[in-house]
């Protein structure tokens, strides 16, 4: 199948699941929306659409003006989710997945819990489990990230010096569990901290081609690894839509801290900073103009191979479109992102997006950072829930020495 009948058939595959989806993150999540704290998101007088109107409309139903307002209540509501599709990272996939959402009180933020379950043509299994609980009033926020993978996956090598041909297919299992819990101290800032674990089991490689040691065999090997410790964290976030910001600052920060008492293989400490800024542009418009950096480095010790930062394993997986999960791996990373937000369509149920990246990782703990590798591609934007403004977003990166591919996401990338 040529790249652009694949872009094709991902598109149609979510315009058939579409009747059944409701608003979802950016690694195929659910999410409920919420009231819009944006007053002027709808100040255009075009009747503003999505994919489930135009679905209504084909199957003659009469078009009716939607609340901007959730009505989610204590009240849990269930759904659950058919999805396929064609990612860079996953070859062919389809998964299932599960949402439930909830308030504490009227004047809480809504909390989600999710499930989903996923099958790829490459042979990779995967179920996340991740929620974000609100307590009463929103002065405290529980987030949790449990995921248990079984993920055959290449690497090759450490730093953004390492080459193609380095390539080491490894097979692995994966067991991860955080927990964190952060409370309101003014405003839009919480501070806290939680409990964190990674497990990697049935760990192997096949080696390089080439037959020279790979970095994973010169870094160390292992059947299996243990990472377990706790995390400092801090949070800011005024955006006026998490889901889809139009304006607005989001910046966190995760000091994480192993210990070998708690069952960690050795112990060591690793820092991540995430900042992202957002504008309109021009002034007034609905186009946005948006900025992230995400910083990811071990401060000290050596962590286990797998554990070291690497690009589209961020908490959102999406760093780095424009080159393969995992493509880079290193004790540093450093990423900067910029993408522009434009509509297609003034009633908004199409749009687009340019994006341009770029990436630089370390080796091994305590070498220096290396080459910069850039990326940048254009993208569409299908609206699926007009409310909570999410959107469909299927995008081309493209990469250095002839990386490229597909990525999709429901909701922003960042």
């Amino acid at each position: 199948m040529g790249k652009a009948s694949k872009f094709i058939f991902t598109l149609s595959i979510f315009c058939c699941f579409a009747i059944h989806l409701k608003a979802q993150g950016n690694r195929g999540i659910p999410i409920i929306p919420y009231a819009l704290k944006d007053s002027s998101a709808h100040k255009d007088s075009v009747y503003q659409k999505d994919l489930y109107d135009v679905l209504k409309r084909l199957m003659g139903k009469k078009k009716t003006q939607s609340s901007h307002s959730d009505t989610i209540t204590s009240k849990p509501t269930i759904s659950v989710i058919p999805a396929l599709g064609y990612t860079l990272t996953t070859g062919f996939a389809v998964s299932l997945s599960g949402n439930m959402q909830f308030r504490f009180d009227s004047t809480s933020r809504v909390s989600t819990i999710t499930a989903a379950a996923g099958f790829s043509s490459k042979k990779q299994i995967t179920i996340p489990i991740q929620s974000t609980i609100w307590l009463k009033n929103s002065n405290y926020v529980l987030i949790g990230d449990i995921r248990l993978y079984k993920y055959p996956q290449s690497t090759f090598g450490l730093g953004t010096n390492s080459k193609t041909t380095d390539e080491d297919p490894m097979k692995f299992n994966y067991v991860r569990f955080y927990e964190t819990l952060l409370k309101k101290i003014t405003g839009n800032l919480y501070l806290g901290g939680g409990y964190i674990i990674d497990y990697y089991g049935d760990i192997s490689e096949k080696g390089t081609k080439s037959g020279a040691p790979s970095a994973y065999a010169l870094y160390g090997t292992s059947t299996h690894s243990v990472s377990s410790g706790l995390t400092l964290n801090a949070l800011f976030d005024n955006r006026d839509n998490a889901i889809n910001a139009s304006k607005g600052a989001y910046a966190s920060m995760q000091l994480r801290t192993n210990f070998e008492f708690m069952g960690s293989n050795s112990g060591w400490q690793s820092l991540i900073i995430d900042a992202r800024k957002y504008f309109k542009f021009p002034a007034g418009s609905d186009n946005v103009l948006a900025f992230w950096n995400y910083d990811w480095v071990v401060i000290s010790g050596k962590p286990p191979y797998l554990n070291l930062p690497a690009n589209a394993w961020d908490a959102y997986s999406t760093t780095g479109r424009g080159y393969i999960q995992g493509r880079f791996r290193g004790a540093q990373m450093i990423y900067l992102e910029t993408e522009y937000r434009f509509k297609i369509t003034r009633n908004g149920l199409l749009g687009g997006v340019l994006f341009a990246n770029a990436e630089s990782f370390s080796g091994a703990p305590g070498s220096g950072l290396q080459t910069i590798q850039p990326a940048f591609g254009p993208g569409l934007r299908l609206k699926l829930n007009k409310v909570s403004k999410t959107n469909v977003g299927i995008d081309y990166g493209i990469g250095k020495g002839g990386s490229g591919g597909l990525f999709v996401c429901v909701g922003e990338v960042f």
